[in-house]
């Protein structure tokens, strides 16, 4: 309870502190200017609505060690779910998944890697030589269509530059970690060919021990990455950017114990790992001043693989009884997309000149192939009763995705933007696997946007928006009665209006927004109990059982306090409930969601003197939010502070940081449920996030 309590004052302080620097400090240069890669027109982020958080290379280097997760504490609105070793499953304003799927990859928010799509497979989201990270909040109705129901990751890794340049990053700390990697490039046969490459490799214990098996790495991380990229300008109208990647994520899994701490008792610890491979080709042609051309094409195979402990135990912990339980999946993922895109020139607008337009068409095919298997027995020799589970499965899942988008930029007098988007999708599928069941749902979707934008002076602009994302339907695997085999598609609606402001003569950039999410034929994962008082006879399935809605505000402040002081604060408030949900189980009208927490905080600053000595300071604070829609159990609201200080000169830099400096226990994942025996009482299980990790990273850049 003390340090809980001390935890909380250190935070608070870090946070107060943050306003006292900030009233207290002269003006400096104004903030750069950055421009949002993941905009279909690479605008400023000052043209663009303010609920897009942009991180650049200088955040995402002080702010993380070596994956997106760690970055999400603070963005706001945005929370993760540990039903994994990495962040997988991503939640933007309450919406997203909890969980492994079965039969259909069906993801809320989008995930890119340089046009590379992961959606639903972020696992592979490792950091070394990472330009920049754009986090779309809100449905994506015109620009990704239905796997962006909820928002779009987008990340961009370095670009090629014309001039030669590397790095190479050497970074430990406790929990045996140890990482390098090297990265270089520069111009290849002549000014108009440009390469960069960047390999990375990490590896840690996993901040587990696991005293059955006398290990401490059977949570372990082994990452690794390599990445590529060519940027060929053809000639002065035509550009072509490659970009590759490969990727091996090989973690143990080792996550959860009885007694919700970091010593496992687990006799066949799993794995989390993801082997992937992937290319973007993408071609700009700019011959003509009416129209220009964009082709983007991409392909990625991935292969993951799931297994983990199910009964958390070994024999001497469960004797007198045998309690023994497996699970394993694997999947086998293929994507190919094609996007063509037609924009206006300076003689192409449309209305006596005053319209900019962008017409495109996408098609996308996806191929999976998921193998489970559950294996284990059940003996209790008190009352002579025997349960042995053998249950194996294939299926194979098809779906082809064609839509058709456009977008107009209507100029409103010499202030005013209105922006239209359109977008319709078709997608058909085909599954089939070794229960002889055999599906194929089609779909059509319709989204878009209407939005204006308004310009009161040079430094401050203001906008309204309506839009609407969609979801596409799909089946349920296993015993589930035959009207609860497929459920339908869902759709969000979403109005916002906000304001970004530039004041302090630039050295204040303030950008907030205000949101209305309304979800309609929401999609629900939950259980359904076959036979009335046999516990074996849960079934877990997907419905549309909801409708729900969320009201909330998101702020980002960024204050140049001085030559050597930049703070900032990031802020989400949120309330995402259900209006209507109704099963046979449960009444949960009026409930908060799952992973919804009702308030996201991020304050922090960081400080470079000239002669090159620097420090930064991070704090965060999360509220509660309900660990699933099946019970009623919710996380703690926990606080936590990184901190890091070194020295950067011309060519190095050298830096100690320490995350989660004040060793807060918190919870990324919770079930309900009996796991022991005999009586197998309900009980919340939790798996928690990281502890305080520390270490020393050194950067030389060539």
């Amino acid at each position: 309870m003390y340090s809980k309590t001390l935890q909380g004052r250190l935070a608070a302080a870090a946070l107060g502190s943050v306003f006292f620097v900030a009233n207290s400090l002269t003006l400096a240069e104004p903030l750069d200017e950055i421009t949002v890669v993941a905009d279909f027109r690479e605008r400023k982020a000052a043209e663009l609505p303010p609920s897009i958080s942009v991180l650049d290379r200088a955040t995402i280097e002080q702010s993380a060690v070596q994956h997106f997760e760690e970055l999400i504490q603070g963005l706001p609105n945005l929370n993760w779910s540990g039903d994994g070793h990495r962040a997988r499953y991503l939640q933007i304003r309450g919406v997203g998944e909890l969980e492994q799927y079965e039969g259909a990859p069906n993801p809320s928010v989008g995930f890119l890697i340089d046009d590379i799509d992961f959606s639903g497979m972020a696992t592979i989201a490792t950091l070394f030589d990472v330009q920049q990270i754009d986090v779309l909040r809100g449905p994506q109705g015109t620009r990704y269509g239905a796997n962006a129901l909820a928002g779009l990751v987008y990340v961009q890794s370095t670009e090629p530059t014309d001039e030669r340049a590397g790095r190479f990053q050497l970074s430990a700390g406790d929990d045996d970690m140890l990482s390098a990697g090297l990265a270089f490039g520069g111009p290849l046969a002549g000014d108009n060919l440009q390469y960069r490459i960047a390999a990375q490799h990490h590896k840690s214990n996993g901040f587990r021990d696991n005293a059955y098996l006398q290990r401490d790495d059977t949570n372990g991380r082994s990452e690794s990455a390599i990445r590529g990229k060519l940027k060929w300008q053809v000639n002065d109208d035509w550009a072509v950017h490659l970009s590759t990647l490969f990727s091996d994520i090989d973690d143990g899994y080792d996550a959860f114990a009885i007694d919700n701490s970091l010593t496992m008792q687990s006799d066949n610890p799993g794995k989390d790992a993801q082997r992937s491979v992937g290319a973007a080709i993408r071609s700009e042609w700019s011959g003509s001043d009416r129209v220009g051309f964009t082709s983007i094409t991409s392909v990625a195979d991935s292969d993951a693989i799931y297994s983990f402990d199910s009964d958390w135990g070994n024999a001497d912990v469960w004797a007198p009884f045998t309690y023994d339980y497996e699970s394993f999946s694997e999947r086998q993922r293929t994507t190919i997309s094609q996007e063509f895109r037609l924009t206006s020139g300076t003689d192409g607008r449309l209305f006596d000149d005053s319209s900019d337009w962008l017409l495109g068409v996408y098609v996308m095919r996806l191929d999976e192939d998921l193998t489970t298997l559950n294996v284990g027995d059940y003996v209790d020799p008190i009352y002579d009763f025997t349960l042995a589970l053998n249950d194996r499965y294939r299926g194979h899942f098809e779906a082809l995705t064609a839509a058709l988008f456009g977008e107009l930029d209507i100029d409103v007098g010499d202030a005013g933007l209105l922006t239209v988007g359109l977008r319709g999708e078709r997608r058909s599928t085909d599954y089939n696997d070794s229960a002889a069941l055999n599906l194929g749902p089609s779909e059509s979707m319709l989204g878009g946007e209407l939005r204006y934008r308004h310009d009161f002076s040079e430094r401050t602009s203001g906008f309204v928006g309506l839009s609407k994302g969609y979801k596409a339907g799909g089946f349920n695997l296993g015993a589930v009665p035959a009207d609860r085999r497929e459920f339908s598609g869902e759709q969000l609606w979403a109005a916002e209006m906000g304001i970004r402001s530039r004041l302090l003569g630039d050295a204040l950039r303030v950008s907030t927004v205000l949101f209305y999410n309304k979800r309609v034929d929401q999609q629900v994962r939950t259980s359904f109990q076959l036979v009335p008082n046999d516990p074996t006879s849960f079934i877990f399935y997907t419905d549309n059982a909801a409708s729900g809605r969320t009201v909330g505000l998101e702020a980002e402040l960024n204050y140049q306090a001085s030559e050597t002081v930049e703070l900032y604060l990031n802020a989400g408030l949120m309330r995402a409930e259900f209006d209507q949900f109704e099963t046979p189980q449960v009444v949960l009208s009026g409930r908060d969601q799952a992973h919804a927490p009702r308030y996201t905080l991020a304050a922090g600053g960081v400080w470079q003197h000239p002669s090159g000595w620097f420090a930064r300071i991070d704090a965060t604070a999360r509220d509660e939010f309900y660990f699933d829609v099946s019970h009623d159990q919710k996380s703690a609201a926990h606080e936590l502070l990184n901190l890091r200080f070194g020295f950067n000169a011309e060519r190095w830099s050298l830096q100690l940081w320490a995350r989660n400096l004040t060793d807060e226990t918190y919870a990324v994942r919770g079930f309900y449920f009996g796991n022991e025996p005999p009586d197998f009482p309900e009980t919340l299980y939790i798996r928690q996030g990281d502890p305080r990790h520390a270490g020393i990273t050194f950067d030389m850049r060539f």
